[in-house]
């Protein structure tokens, strides 16, 4: 019988492969949200615990439909929250607020296993199959098949872009744009010109060391914007596609174009 291994191991390949990526963040804790991205087209999804509202519980439920439908699930998450996440099964975890090297560093020991880091092995829970997959194999897939994600959010940070994206294990980094408007004095507006600049600049160090940059892409504007200075992972937001959604559906007219959607 082909047993369908419950750790979906495709991300860092994914982000190493230079075409572009499209994410989503997801804080509804909804697995059927998941599976509807999935459906959508998404290359993978951010399960974002750091702002949802989403138990351990939830999270490992939209784990598993994101691994039936199909779809790399990377969750943002905490640092206490790390290991939890990973024996879950998480294809990768995206960590806030990451401000220098050696705060990449120490996560990189956090997400691997001895060999490479100081993750606690451990092949009781759902990653390893409850134990139906233990061992060293168990130990080669993780180190291997799971992506670290940090992300910069501050000017001092994004001025170390080339020295985080170059730390080994890091596979990509995630640059956040509003909580860096919001460290330069700019509030929500993260399109300010002296915003964009650091914006750019960042992207490009990323870039240049060989690692996968990405950002909050909303538009295709804001992919041909950012793409051009090296960024290849773009991601939207689940619920503001939604809420845009229902806002559309409200106005008069038939939103379905006539189509029945039951």
């Amino acid at each position: 019988m082909d047993i369908r291994h419950p750790l979906d191991d495709r991300l860092p390949a994914m982000l190493r492969s230079g075409r572009t990526l499209r994410a989503i963040f997801n804080s509804l804790p909804s697995p059927a949200i998941v599976e509807m991205c999935a459906y959508a087209g998404f290359d993978f999804i951010l399960i974002d615990n750091e702002h949802g509202s989403a138990g351990l519980d939830t999270t490992e439920h939209m784990l598993r439909a994101a691994r039936a439908s199909g779809i790399p699930p990377v969750v943002r998450c905490l640092r206490p929250d790390i290991a939890r996440v990973l024996d879950m099964g998480a294809s990768g975890v995206q960590i806030p607020m990451v401000q220098n090297a050696e705060e990449a560093r120490d996560l990189v020991q956090q997400v691997r296993y001895p060999g490479i880091g100081r993750r606690g092995s451990a092949f009781s829970p759902r990653a390893a199959g409850y134990g139906a997959f233990p061992g060293a194999e168990h130990t080669r897939r993780s180190n291997e098949g799971i992506a670290l994600i940090v992300m910069i959010e501050t000017e001092e940070a994004a001025a170390q872009a080339a020295e985080i994206a170059s730390v080994e294990g890091v596979d990509a980094v995630f640059i956040g744009p509003n909580d860096l408007s919001h460290s330069m004095g700019f509030g929500s507006d993260w399109k300010a010109p002296e915003v964009d600049r650091v914006i750019a600049r960042a992207l490009r160090d990323i870039a240049a060391a060989g690692t996968c940059a990405g950002i909050v892409g909303l538009t295709a504007e804001d992919e041909a914007r950012y793409g051009a200075h090296g960024a290849r992972f773009f991601a939207t937001v689940a619920s503001s596609v939604i809420t845009r959604a229902l806002r559309e559906a409200a106005q008069p007219g038939t939103p379905t174009g006539g189509r029945p959607v039951y």
